[in-house]
């Protein structure tokens, strides 16, 4: 099984690079895939029809299973399981499969566009089918589920150029993923109240799962909601006329023989256990009769033959869920049994419907003529295979649907039974009265019209649907080998009394008279196609449900539309007052509401030295209150940083003291380069504001944390889990420090996370700024820059002035080994030279503290990301000494780079464990010893760090190109353009005319 799946999987990943070697005939080597595993299942199939079906997994005679465990801690597993009704099922999964892409190898063309992603895409579904119907876990199930109406999307959606094929891409995923989600939240109702999510287990506790009542009632009725919607019944049933946009080969697959059988099968999978509930009925046989009687109705109004079995596919797959869904042994034998005839005959008619398309151009009933004379070997098959439909002997879809009718007709005994049995027949009907019309539509002659002009139909082309029809054929005559098959899956039952079989004559039985009334009325109203169809245009349009999937479309248009208007109003101020309001109502509302316990002694401080910190911490916060300019602002809300960082060492945490510093330091560097492209004073638009409201909404939200934070330590009962930490940290990540080796070994997924939003941010904040590239171009200096940077226009101020300027501009143009290498480019006016002789003198002992805060932080204070925030801040230092061009010199690794290296480094890290036979991100640790150091231990989560160490400096150093570097050249390039250039070119013309 694990093979098969992988084998679908894989070859279909590298389909686009078979169909670049050698065009349409990949299909031929895609198919090749679904073919060979079809073999497979054939020479092992009575292994698995034979098994006992209720064993419990790994129990004697049970079908054949595989468990690999995925996340054992959310009894997550890839769990399969091959029985009998997932191998009937896998017929025609895999068999239709393999058909279908050897006749794509005719349909298309080798120079039409996309084919290989698109026959990727339908072997990746033959795959996610196969995996659906053999999965034994619940979440698995579901993933495989969603997958297929991802490819649905796509597949549907293949003529991305056409309006139409979109629109229907996108209905069909929306319908699917609505039912799809409905079932998600069944799944996990069902797994948690059984304590588990394997599939055959719940299977084998239904009956007491069954009798706890209403809870298991609405999940199997959320689940039953994904399956009515995945096969299209009503309401859900207009998706897939709509998916008719798609080419034949998908329809004949996806919505004939595959996918719309996912959800047959989920309801046969839980009929043996869950028949009972209480939604069942109504849900699957209720909604089940309405589809069959819609769709044959909708069926006989069609103009497009391809329509007509889109209608009759909807009509088919309510009278397969009716007859499943009915919970009995005899039922179960009869659904498969129409299950294999549905796929045999209606994938059959498809591409019947692809190839009258390819060769004539033309679907539409009003222009095609003639086609049994000029296609007389497609013109059989299209006969045999709309027979089978129909239900004429001898064909397979006969014998089906007269085992159907012995089932129902040995239950007319109550009234719903006698009303389940009319409904039957009435689609029935409708059943050979589309199939007719399907034939006379297509190859018919029409009176007064030519015939349609034909190309001959090549056996290559024609061999899918043959072999196909041939099926339908065969074992219509000779039904015993899938009766045995389908009986494997019915022993799952109670047995009735007086089983059925699957035979082509049973006698002269009313089921058999009741199958003669129904083909004589169905060619009956075939034949007075005419006046029925003057009937069904004078019948009153009852509420359409694809008009109701337009108006919630609409409606949901509506309020989007609505709601933001009035919440995304361009007004940060007004997200942030949202954000704080809510988080401050909800607790708030929770703690009056319930009874919510408070500390016995509060202790204000400590020493006095917390106390000092935190009244300093308030000015810091009042002073923001109140500042009239942004710049002020900033620095008093860098003070509340500081002081928190200054508690945090009081505390005895230097790790969080060291980062939160940091932190703080670089956050105020950023805010003060990006206040150079804001306006200098605050509420410049609305200076009377609402700065008190806004203030009291802080402070009540300070307020607010500080006594969910009490509340929450006072109702503590057990012991606090860091207690344990250091254990954990020392004995489990070989690590003193207990914050750093939390953060990269005992919660490593977390920081995984963490820094990837990082990247994330980064990647944002570049957007933002660069509009035509990220700005990783490596500026270099030379004359050229010097002479259109540092070249300014006089200054007044005096002889002093002047004479400060030229000392300035001699020193840096006359040192060949500047103090800094792109010192000469700044403006005199802008240099420091105190400035840079301090940043030439700590920059490599700041490197090189924060290359041993990383490599010792295992053990002290330190890690990846303060060393990382160390780093940052000498390269800080850097710009604001010798600005963006010594930032370029000083970072030769662009941030995209650094970001990208870290995480490659720190997901490796990770990787690496598992390939050797680990868990992912596990820890190894090596101890060596070294000549003059002596004994070393080095852990191998260093790795990790060193990751985190580069993600954070890419940050910082894309902080700092974004909201300095980029900012500086567009401040040169407006003063430049104001008149910094003017007056050298006038000079220069000067020059130009005296040499003359």
């Amino acid at each position: 099984m694990a093979v098969v799946l992988i084998s679908l999987f894989v070859v279909s990943a590298v389909a686009p690079l078979l169909f670049r070697r050698f065009g349409r005939a990949s299909f031929y080597l895609l198919g090749a895939v679904p073919a060979v595993a079809f073999v497979w299942l054939l020479a092992n199939f009575d292994s698995f029809i034979s098994a006992d079906q209720s064993a419990p997994a790994g129990g004697p005679n049970a079908p054949p299973g595989l468990v690999l465990h995925w996340i054992p801690v959310l009894q997550l597993d890839l769990a399969f399981r091959m029985d009998a009704l997932a191998a009937i099922l896998s017929l025609l999964i895999l068999g239709v499969g393999a058909l279908v892409l050897f006749y794509c190898a005719r349909y298309f063309k080798s120079e039409d566009a996309n084919i290989g992603p698109f026959g990727a895409q339908l072997l990746a579904f033959a795959g996610a089918m196969f995996g659906l119907v053999i999965a034994d876990d619940l979440i698995l199930l579901f993933i495989f589920w969603e997958i297929t109406t991802i490819l649905s999307y796509l597949l549907v959606g293949f003529a991305r150029t056409r309006i139409f094929a979109r629109r229907s891409a996108l209905q069909a995923l929306l319908v699917t993923t609505f039912g799809g989600l409905a079932m998600l939240l069944g799944l996990v109702m069902i797994g948690q109240s059984a304590g588990t999510y394997r599939l055959s287990e719940i299977m084998a506790m239904a009956p007491e799962l069954a009798s706890r009542g209403t809870l298991i009632d609405i999940a199997i009725a959320l689940i039953l909601l994904g399956a009515v919607s995945k096969s299209a019944l009503v309401p859900f049933h207009f998706w897939l006329p709509g998916a008719m946009a798609a080419p034949t080969p998908v329809s004949a697959y996806l919505h004939a023989a595959a996918m719309v059988k996912a959800g047959v099968y989920l309801v046969a999978r839980l009929a043996p256990g869950f028949s009972g509930t209480t939604y069942w009925d109504g849900l699957v046989i209720g909604l089940g009769m309405a589809t069959m009687l819609v769709g044959g109705w909708r069926a006989l109004r069609q103009t497009d033959i391809k329509l007509v079995l889109a209608y009759g596919t909807v009509s088919q797959l309510g009278f397969i869920m009716l007859v499943v869904g009915q919970g009995t042994a005899d039922a179960a034998l009869a659904g498969l049994a129409l299950v294999l005839a549905h796929g045999f005959f209606k994938a059959a008619l498809f591409l019947i419907v692809g190839i009258i398309d390819h060769q004539a151009g033309t679907r539409d009933v009003r222009l095609l003529s003639g086609l049994w004379r000029t296609a007389p070997k497609l013109f059989v098959v299209a006969v045999i295979s709309a027979a089978s439909m129909a239900g004429i002997p001898p064909l397979y879809g006969f014998v089906a649907k007269e085992s159907v009718l012995e089932v129902l007709l040995a239950t007319a005994d109550s009234a719903g039974g006698i009303i389940v049995l009319l409904g039957v027949v009435v689609g029935s009907i409708f059943t050979v009265a589309y199939s007719a019309r399907f034939i006379w539509g297509g190859f018919a002659s029409k009176p007064g019209m030519p015939a349609t002009a034909f190309k001959p139909v090549p056996w290559s082309f024609l061999a899918a649907p043959a072999v196909l029809t041939a099926a339908t054929l065969v074992f219509g005559v000779l039904p015993t080998p899938l009766g045995e098959a389908v009986g494997g899956f019915a022993s799952l039952f109670p047995a009735s009394d007086e089983p059925i079989r699957l035979a082509l004559w049973h006698g002269l039985t009313p089921v058999l008279g009741l199958s003669a009334v129904i083909i004589v009325v169905g060619l009956l109203l075939h034949r007075w196609r005419s006046g029925f169809g003057a009937l069904q245009a004078r019948v009153p349009a009852l509420l359409e449900a694809e008009q109701m999937y337009k108006w919630a479309l609409n409606a949901v248009d509506e309020v989007s539309v609505w709601t933001t208007g009035r919440t995304q109003r361009g007004s940060l101020p007004f997200y942030l007052g949202v954000i704080l309001l809510v988080a401050l109502v909800v607790p708030a509302v929770a703690g009056l509401t319930n009874q919510t316990p408070l500390p016995e002694n509060i202790v204000w401080f400590d020493t006095p030295a917390q106390l000092i910190a935190g009244l300093c911490m308030i000015v810091g916060a009042l002073a923001a209150i109140r500042a009239n300019k942004r710049f002020l602002a900033v620095l008093m809300v860098s003070v509340t940083g500081y002081g928190m960082a200054f508690i945090f060492a009081l505390q005895g945490a230097p790790d969080l003291a060291l980062t939160q510093l940091l932190v703080e330091t670089i956050v105020l560097v950023a805010m003060v380069l990006a206040l150079r492209v804001l306006p200098p004073r605050l509420w410049t638009l609305n200076p009377t504001g609402h700065r008190t409201a806004r203030a009291l909404l802080g402070v009540g939200f300070g307020v607010a944390m500080i006594g969910i934070a009490a509340a929450a330590m006072a109702s503590r009962t057990a012991d606090p889990v860091s207690l344990s930490f250091p254990e954990l940290a020392y004995f489990g990540g070989a690590g003193k420090n207990i914050v750093n080796v939390t953060l990269v070994d005992i919660r490593v997924w977390d920081t995984f996370g963490e820094i990837t939003v990082l990247a994330v941010a980064a990647t944002g904040v570049a957007s933002l700024i660069f509009v035509r590239g990220r700005g990783d171009i490596r500026h270099r200096v030379g004359e050229a820059e010097l002479g259109s940077v540092g070249r300014t226009r006089p200054q007044p101020g005096g002889t002093r002035a002047a004479a400060a300027l030229a000392t300035a501009r001699h020193f840096a143009q006359s040192a060949k080994d500047a103090w800094l290498v792109a010192g000469k480019t700044l403006a005199p006016e802008r240099r420091s030279i105190i400035f840079e002789v301090i940043a030439r003198l700590i920059f490599h002992t700041i490197i090189i503290f924060s290359v041993y805060l990383l490599l010792a932080g295992h053990n002290s204070p330190g890690g990846g990301f303060a060393g990382g925030l160390l780093a940052g801040l000498a390269l800080t230092i850097r710009y604001l000494a010798g600005g963006r061009f010594e930032l370029a010199e000083a970072t030769p690794i662009s941030p995209g780079t650094l970001l990208g290296l870290g995480l490659a480094t720190s997901a490796l890290s990770g990787v690496v464990p598992l390939v050797l036979g680990g868990d992912l991100f596990q820890t190894a640790v090596v101890e060596f010893a070294l000549p003059i150091f002596g004994e070393q231990k080095f852990v191998t989560s260093t790795f990790f760090d060193i990751g985190v160490y580069l993600v954070v400096v890419g940050l910082v150093v894309d902080v700092l190109r974004s909201l300095g570097s980029e900012i500086d050249e567009k401040t040169e390039k407006r003063g430049l353009l104001s008149g910094g250039v003017r007056r050298p070119r006038r000079a220069a013309v000067q020059r130009a005319g005296s040499q003359r």
